[in-house]
């Protein structure tokens, strides 16, 4: 997928303090302002993800939320 900067997106996030929880969370897709080729990332709690093809990344809160109740079996968890 192609995206630009100041899409939103939605990913799923694992809580680092409990790694058996995920949740789809909401997030802004911006220049990194780590990479020095203008790649782009996701801007989740006050960090850069680099884009990457390995992340999951949605272009809808209703597809990150299919994608979640089919990897992980209940969406009533999820935040967005």
């Amino acid at each position: 997928m192609h995206y630009q900067a100041g899409d939103i997106v939605y990913v799923f996030y694992r809580n680092p303090h409990t790694q058996n929880v995920a949740n789809v969370q909401e997030a802004a897709v911006v220049k990194n302002p780590e990479d020095p080729n203008g790649g782009l990332a996701v801007f989740l709690y006050e960090t850069y993800y680099p884009i990457s093809d390995e992340m999951a990344v949605f272009q809808s809160a209703e597809e990150a939320e299919n994608a979640y109740q089919y990897y992980f079996g209940d969406v009533s968890g999820g935040e967005i």
